[in-house]
């Protein structure tokens, strides 16, 4: 049912710029003001710090602007994002957008320092955004020191509540929000149970609200460390429940820039859009590119229904 765009990759690493030029992979998407608008991650080197990027489609396919410089990256002095800020996930809510990432970063151990990975969360007013005036929110860990990531925030409050997906080892979970700051009533969602999903599963792009359920898409790691796309059917009213779920993939690796590249085997998604009936769904190929591909939302319903 997807359709890689056949001018894939549509992003690439660009040698001249250092912080951009190894790795473009893993971007948030979101439609407004007639474009799309893509926030990638970014790397100069494989291990180097993970900074994020800003590129606009007018049809979602070609890019008809690019940043030559990062429009978000690690806070100075802030040791819970000092090693980079990965994979963000964006969601508008009233008249801002939500940035939910991946804050890597260090942390005190009884003996010595470590790495962490943990949710990072902050905004920015539409209008800025749009503006190119990146006034960014302050930056909020809601699980301090929880191996924790891939989280994503529903673009509208559920009974009351805001909610979120999350990704602690090796489930989807769920949690509430009041003042999506503090969040509370964390319960499984899914878990691992086919082969392609055999190590873990994690978050895509925020759900998108259909009148049949939310369509999620996530992603899943199997026994040989190759990264697939999965798709779901969740309930509109609890979101703890689902309707349904894929037993195939919905995307895997095929292609060479999907087979090959910094991670070979991997296809990973954390944005996609809706334009009219159309899913346009962006990820990274080999943690090296970002392509994109599409369906008609009422197929992808279709096959979940079978």
């Amino acid at each position: 049912m997807l359709k890689r765009y056949e001018g894939n990759p549509i992003l690439r690493p660009i040698r001249e710029h250092s912080w951009e030029s190894l790795m473009v992979y893993n971007c948030a998407a979101v439609y407004e003001g007639g474009k799309v608008h893509i926030v990638y991650r970014a790397q100069g080197e494989k291990g180097g710090k993970s900074k994020l990027g800003y590129a606009v489609s007018n049809d979602g396919f070609h890019i008809d602007e690019r940043l030559e410089e990062p429009i978000f990256e690690p806070e100075p002095n802030n040791e819970f994002e000092s090693y980079g800020c990965e994979d963000p996930r964006l969601t508008k809510i009233g008249e801002h957008l939500y940035v939910c990432y991946s804050a890597i970063g260090r942390m005190p151990r009884m003996t010595r320092y470590s790495g962490t990975i943990q949710i990072g969360i902050t905004s920015i007013k539409v209008s800025d955004f749009l503006r190119h005036q990146w006034n960014w929110g302050r930056r909020v860990y809601p699980f301090p020191r929880v191996d924790n990531k891939n989280a994503c925030i529903f673009p509208e409050k559920i009974n009351g509540k805001f909610v979120m997906y999350h990704r602690i080892p090796p489930h989807i979970w769920i949690a509430y929000s009041d003042d999506l700051e503090s969040w509370y009533d964390l319960k499984i969602v899914m878990s691992p149970i086919e082969d392609w999903e055999y190590f873990k599963l994690g978050s895509g792009p925020p759900p998108i609200k259909t009148n049949d359920g939310w369509l999620y898409i996530y992603h899943a790691v199997d026994c040989n460390l190759h990264y697939r796309l999965g798709l779901a059917l969740i309930d509109l009213k609890n979101p703890k429940k689902v309707l349904k779920r894929s037993r195939k993939p919905l995307l895997q690796p095929e292609e060479d820039y999907e087979l090959y590249g910094v991670v070979p085997n991997v296809v990973f998604s954390c944005g996609a859009v809706v334009i009219g009936d159309t899913l346009f769904l962006y990820y990274g190929g080999a943690d090296t590119v970002i392509c994109v591909a599409t369906a008609k939302v009422p197929e992808l319903l279709a096959y979940l229904k079978k």
